[in-house]
């Protein structure tokens, strides 16, 4: 139970602190939300408080393991509102960025399947033809698409900076083929695990900006979008890439 705990603290952390922004931060949303979209005071308050609480209590939920698929559910569509919202649809960075953090819910949600039934009633079907393994697979892809994000930040301003990109790009690259293709899954979620930690603490450091100032916003969402991440990174490691992976076919070579 603690490993859960741990596990779905990282990948819950950013719905969390995005929950809490929008209580500190009501009026400024509600305001942003309509001016952005002209949509009158009623309907931009209403999409705070549906971002507030349909962050907070499914992520308690979760934390809790009651109504798991419920609360993936309204996360799920807190993502999607916020996509449309904020016009993020538009902004492939933000966007993949988004997209990853549907990998840990999926993995999430594969997980409190347990033993799916077979996706074809009544035929036999080996082992990774269950839907709750090409789950597994859906979502060790799309959390890897984070790494897609960093191609687009290779700006070349900052020489060291440039170099610590690159250097994580050489790095990340090639455990997070791994990682998709699920060969040697466990061992490169660990290793993306530890890389991906240190990388965040260092690229990430909202703590040093003033949080009067817009970056903190900015670079506090990366962290905490980065830290979920991590969290879907640790189910693989926990439980595995599933059944369609290189890793289960190797098993009946």
């Amino acid at each position: 139970k603690q490993w859960y705990q741990r596990r779905v603290r990282g990948l819950v952390a950013t719905f969390m602190e995005d929950g809490v922004r929008m209580w500190y931060q009501w009026k400024e949303q509600s305001n942003y939300i309509n001016h952005h979209w002209g949509c009158g005071t009623f309907l931009s308050t209403m999409f705070v408080v549906y971002n507030l609480f349909g962050q907070l209590i499914p992520s308690v939920l979760v934390l809790a393991r009651k109504y798991v698929k419920v609360s993936v559910g309204l996360l799920f569509g807190v993502v999607f509102i916020q996509t449309v919202g904020y016009g993020i649809l538009f902004d492939v960075r933000f966007l993949l960025r988004n997209v990853s953090l549907l990998g840990g819910l999926v993995l999430l949600l594969a997980e409190s399947m347990g033993e799916a039934k077979t996706m074809f009633a009544g035929v036999p079907t080996l082992g990774e033809n269950r839907p709750q393994n090409y789950m597994q697979l859906a979502g060790r892809v799309l959390i890897c698409l984070m790494f897609l994000t960093l191609l687009g930040e290779m700006s070349f301003n900052n020489a060291f900076t440039e170099f610590v990109r690159a250097i994580e790009l050489i790095v990340g690259l090639p455990l997070m083929i791994c990682v998709c293709i699920g060969y040697k899954t466990k061992l490169a979620s660990c290793c993306l695990v530890f890389w991906l930690f240190f990388l965040n603490i260092y690229l990430n450091p909202f703590w040093m900006y003033s949080s009067s100032r817009a970056m903190h916003d900015f670079v506090k969402y990366d962290f905490f979008q980065t830290l979920s991440v991590i969290g879907g990174l640790l189910y693989v490691v926990t439980n595995g890439p599933g059944g369609v992976s290189f890793d289960e076919h190797k098993k009946n070579w």
